[in-house]
């Protein structure tokens, strides 16, 4: 009886270890996501946004204000496809720099970039799923026809 409740307890006890051990699929794919934007990162954003988000003086904004970016969720992709002209304000800064557009990027490769900056910097977002990415893109395509 004792040995009994010893494996049973130890059989338990593994159980819970593995179910906890295991990443969900969701946390996969961000981490994912996360990697292959920051290389994205490098070669599109850095220059301008700073190794670390942080921007480049009063040229560039910082990506590190969470609030801008959750306030701001469905036109990022925009931003990051078209560019942006036109002052912004972020961590009460004024921002007038033109970006330029990165028409290269496929929808998850902005959905990549876009759950690196989320998840980095300090910020706290969700995935970029590629079906969110190619939503805000079909609304920003027919906002400028």
């Amino acid at each position: 009886m004792r040995n009994t409740c010893l494996y049973m307890c130890f059989a338990l006890l593994s159980v819970y270890c593995v179910l906890h051990s295991c990443q969900s699929e969701q946390a996969i794919r961000t981490a994912q996501y996360t990697v292959n934007g920051q290389k994205l990162y490098v070669a599109h954003c850095q220059n301008c946004h700073g190794t670390k988000g942080e921007g480049l003086g009063g040229l560039y904004p910082p990506l590190t204000d969470s609030i801008f970016l959750t306030n701001h969720r469905e036109q990022l992709a925009c931003m990051v496809k078209n560019g942006l002209s036109g002052p912004i304000a972020i961590n009460n800064q004024v921002f007038d720099t033109e970006m330029p557009p990165n028409p290269q990027l496929t929808p998850i490769e902005i959905a990549y970039v876009l759950t690196y900056i989320g998840n980095s910097f300090g910020n706290d977002m969700d995935m970029f799923t590629l079906e969110e990415i190619q939503r805000s893109l079909e609304t920003c395509s027919t906002a400028n026809r």
